[in-house]
């Protein structure tokens, strides 16, 4: 059983490696989860044959790599393909191209026991605490199924893990006769989060796991995450869309834009130096926790392009206000600039040139700036 879908795209090998650049990896050695050139394309049909008329190309030749007991911060707008790339990797959405390996593993080249038993150490926590949770199940059989389904748990020693998982996520054994519209947005995140962790999985995908949730419940959630990783030894992906969500939570960040990664370094390094202008936009968005300390936000021109026809060169260069002709004919590839760490890559032709305030800078020198707030600082 392979994950590949059989569709004619008509790349080869050597031009899905020149659309994703070089690889990155971690500095110690010891990566669980390496992807390279991932593709994930939707076709589009029409007629009355359903005639595939174009694809949506919604991960377009992504390549990372997650360290062990790290956590990898997926950011970037949405539409941008982030969600699809986890999704891709659990093989919940079949790949177009590209190879994941976990721990060794192939797993778009698994078959069906070996898969079954390789999901036991990789789950996902959604996005949508509502829509995950099955409305007419009680908390006891929506965090107990799994244990039911790879035949490791019944009965009262299921019932009993499952007490020991709620009380460890910050709920009472005492839930688990109870549905999920008997409890808050946090709280059901909180079970899901439970379910997640059932099977003792080396890996989770977060998937904007705090998104959906009040601003003092998300500080809740990622502290349980945190603790979570330090007690168990998790390796987390997690995907997010705000930036200030990431800050503290992530070792690595990866910046993605219409399905490819343009900018990735450790979290440190893409703080305080920033190479990409749309990594500079984005961290211009977030909200500095202090009234008397306000910074100049930057509001992109434009919309996000269409991922079935992704403009040439650098996807970006419709909206970048530093674009020059380059940008509009050649890709770019994730290579290291000067001034960087040897971990931090950027999918950019002037990266070079490029200060941690250089977009700020030229936007207020243009004034394509909206909503201004000077830094007194």
């Amino acid at each position: 059983m392979t994950a590949f879908c059989p569709y004619p795209i008509g790349m080869t090998s050597a031009t899905m490696q020149a659309s994703t650049g070089p690889a990155t990896t971690g500095p110690d050695g010891d990566t669980i989860l390496e992807v390279r050139d991932l593709k994930t394309y939707f076709p589009i049909r029409r007629g009355v044959l359903s005639h595939i008329h174009a694809w949506v190309k919604a991960v377009d030749g992504v390549s990372f790599s997650v360290r062990r007991g790290k956590t990898l911060g997926l950011v970037g707008e949405s539409g941008c393909g982030k969600t699809t790339v986890g999704r891709t990797l659990l093989r919940l959405i079949p790949a177009t191209a590209g190879t994941v390996h976990f721990d060794g593993a192939d797993i778009f080249n698994l078959a069906r026991g070996p898969l079954r038993s390789l999901r036991r150490r990789m789950q996902i926590i959604f996005q949508d605490p509502v829509g995950s949770l099955n409305p007419r199940m009680t908390v006891g059989h929506i965090v107990g199924e799994a244990l039911t389904v790879h035949r490791i748990a019944r009965g009262a020693e299921r019932n009993r893990r499952v007490g020991d998982l709620l009380e460890r996520c910050g709920l009472g054994a005492s839930c688990m006769n109870r549905y999920p519209h008997e409890f808050s947005g946090g709280q059901r995140q909180r079970i899901g989060i439970a379910r997640a962790l059932a099977l003792n999985p080396d890996m989770i995908i977060c998937d904007e796991p705090v998104s959906a949730l009040d601003v003092s419940i998300q500080s809740q959630i990622l502290n349980l995450l945190s603790d979570l990783q330090e007690e168990m030894g998790l390796t987390y992906l997690f995907i997010a869309h705000n930036l200030a969500v990431v800050e503290h939570f992530s070792n690595d960040v990866a910046v993605m834009y219409l399905g490819k990664i343009v900018e990735i370094a450790s979290a440190e390094e893409i703080y305080r130096n920033p190479k990409h202008p749309y990594t500079q936009a984005l961290l211009s968005a977030v909200p500095v926790p202090d009234p008397t300390r306000q910074r100049t936000q930057v509001v992109l021109g434009g919309e996000v392009p269409s991922p079935i026809d992704p403009p040439p060169g650098c996807a970006f260069h419709p909206r970048c206000p530093l674009a020059i002709e380059c940008c509009r004919q050649e890709l770019p590839f994730l290579t290291q600039h000067a001034g960087c760490t040897p971990d931090h890559r950027t999918a950019c032709h002037r990266a070079d040139e490029i200060g941690p305030t250089t977009l700020v800078d030229h936007s207020c020198g243009t004034g394509e700036q909206t909503g201004k707030r000077e830094d007194p600082t």
